[in-house]
């Protein structure tokens, strides 16, 4: 590991030469720091690409806060502290996911209703907030309150949207139906 020396105690910079011998100064602990760290990542994610992006997410929290952490005795040892904690986070997140993808994997699958390849294409075409609504109320079988708060309008917006979906799927529909009359 290389001993890192910042070359003066900073302040907030006050000016533009200031701001670059700041800039400068954490580049190269940047330099000197960053391998050793992900190094350490590694060792707790065992994920290489994982490990350096948790790494640079601590160099972006140490550049945030360069100009005080400078002064430290041990601007390594932040770092290398906030690396250490974004990492565990990190594999905690992993490890209930797999956990989650395990449990999920041992639920019986169910059939899924069948579904008219019409309606699914006329669905589609609607806009994203009718599609939520009609897939909460129809598919789902949820009552307009709850699609309403699920969707953050009033239940009266919520009449409306699944109003204006039946309206336009009842007209997709019947265009359909007359392409298939020969």
């Amino acid at each position: 590991m290389s001993e890192y020396v910042p070359d003066g105690a900073l302040a907030a910079p006050r000016s533009r030469a200031d701001a670059a011998a700041v800039a400068a100064d954490y580049a190269a602990f940047y330099l000197a720091e960053f391998r050793a760290v992900a190094r350490t990542v590694y060792l707790i994610l065992y994920d290489r690409e994982h490990a350096e992006d948790v790494t640079q997410d601590a160099f972006v929290q140490l550049y945030l806060y360069w100009p005080k952490v400078a002064r430290y005795d041990a601007p390594h040892a932040w770092v290398r502290r906030v690396a250490i904690r974004l990492a565990v986070r990190a594999a905690h997140r992993d490890r209930q996911r797999r956990e989650l993808t395990r449990l999920s994997a041992d639920v019986p699958a169910t059939a899924p209703a069948p579904m008219d390849i019409d309606l699914l294409r006329a669905t589609a075409a609607l806009p994203a907030k009718q599609r939520a609504a009609v897939a909460l109320h129809y598919y789902e079988d949820r009552p307009v309150a709850e699609v309403a708060d699920l969707l953050g309008c009033s239940t009266t917006a919520t009449k409306v949207m699944l109003h204006r979906a039946r309206q336009a799927l009842a007209a997709a529909l019947a265009e359909k139906e007359l392409d298939d009359v020969p």
